[in-house]
């Protein structure tokens, strides 16, 4: 399945045993465990696969040819690759003595077909009414955090939060690694850069929002916040920059503005945490919640509106939730989506002729 057009042919040359899983566009991410043990997710579920290597040698030489082709080093004074491939895919690996049993890599490969709203509806991820929710706090400039688990679509949902974005605002991406697929015609991508074998040359999402700042953007859109740029992010929020998103790793809407503020706290800048809960809370208007579900599917299971500090603490509002009503014998979660509470914003809707779902029913 190998082609002189693929991007990737390098891949199929150096992985040889998992190129038939490379080529299968069902396969969202290859999991590697060592030489005899290669797990795949097809369809939101993990497999153990028959596929193995001949030895730890070839698999990690496999490993760290990869390395070199991205100009990057994996040996023991580098025991670990971070590297995005052509295509946009991204491969991180884990020698020994670090990985016990053996070189792990995982393959999370790149998506080629953008998921539009349009198909997260049509796969159930979102109800009608989480539609018109996900399209007011766009079009209204709220600024939206998209936060959930590991592998639970949010930046799937990022990008078709994005595709709400007027066509004629400038926007400026920031990303790690380049995952996003804006559509829109003033779109500006920054990527950040590892440091040299030396140490030297290192650019972050920080260094970026910075940069960003000064260059006229009508919205922000950070692909991840993970650190110290989550203070970056608040203070830019909270000096006009309206209408702007990211992502986060949290457990719920509510964690998600306590992951913001530890984020914020990494920062290295001292700052009364009073002060930092009040910046968190008028920075974000609403947190749109994922997660992947048993049987594999991932659903935006929760819109929640940030509410202002209530005695020093977060507060919250669910406008929609997913309710889980029953498992099957098949194992596949069935329920549905429960209209909450009205948002905050119901009248500046109306004044922008924004329709929203009707709460009144």
């Amino acid at each position: 399945m190998e082609s002189n057009n693929n991007p990737n042919s390098f891949l199929t040359l150096f992985l040889a045993p998992v190129k038939d899983y490379l080529a299968d566009d069902e396969v969202s991410e290859i999991l590697i465990n060592g030489p005899k043990q290669v797990y795949i997710e097809r369809k939101g579920r993990l497999e153990l696969t028959p596929a193995a290597f001949p030895s730890e040698q070839g698999l990690r030489a496999a490993a760290s040819n990869i390395a070199k082709t991205m100009q990057r080093l994996l040996n023991d004074d580098n025991p670990r690759l971070d590297a995005r491939l052509p295509d946009g895919s991204r491969v991180h690996a884990v020698i020994p003595p670090l990985a016990r049993c053996g070189t792990v890599i995982a393959i999370r490969k790149f998506k080629k077909d953008t998921l539009t709203v349009e198909k997260l509806h049509k796969f159930g991820s979102l109800s009608d009414d989480s539609v018109l929710l996900i399209k007011a706090l766009v079009g209204l400039h709220k600024n939206v955090i998209v936060s959930g688990g590991t592998s639970s679509g949010k930046t799937s949902v990022l990008n078709a939060l994005s595709s709400f974005i007027a066509n004629h605002e400038r926007i400026l991406v920031i990303e790690d690694a380049s995952e996003l697929q804006l559509q829109q015609e003033h779109v500006v991508c920054f990527e950040t850069r590892k440091p040299d074998k030396n140490g030297q040359g290192e650019v972050t999402i920080r260094d970026l929002i910075h940069s960003s700042l000064r260059l006229r953007p009508d919205r922000l859109v950070i692909g991840e916040i993970r650190g110290g740029e989550a203070l970056d992010l608040l203070q830019a929020l909270n000096t006009g920059h309206a209408g702007s998103m990211s992502t986060i790793h949290a457990n719920s809407p509510l964690d998600c503005m306590y992951r913001l503020e530890t984020c914020a706290l990494l920062s290295g800048i001292e700052i009364p945490l009073v002060a930092l809960r009040s910046q968190v809370a008028s920075a974000i208007d609403a947190v749109v919640h994922t997660a992947r579900l048993v049987d594999g599917s991932r659903k935006v299971i929760a819109i929640s509106e940030i509410l202002p500090l209530k005695n020093g603490e977060y507060q919250t509002q669910d406008l929609i939730v997913w309710q889980t009503e029953r498992i099957t014998t098949e194992g596949k979660v069935e329920g549905r989506f429960v209209l909450k509470n009205k948002p905050t914003f119901m009248a500046e809707a109306e004044i922008a002729r924004i329709q929203l779902p009707n709460y009144d029913q």
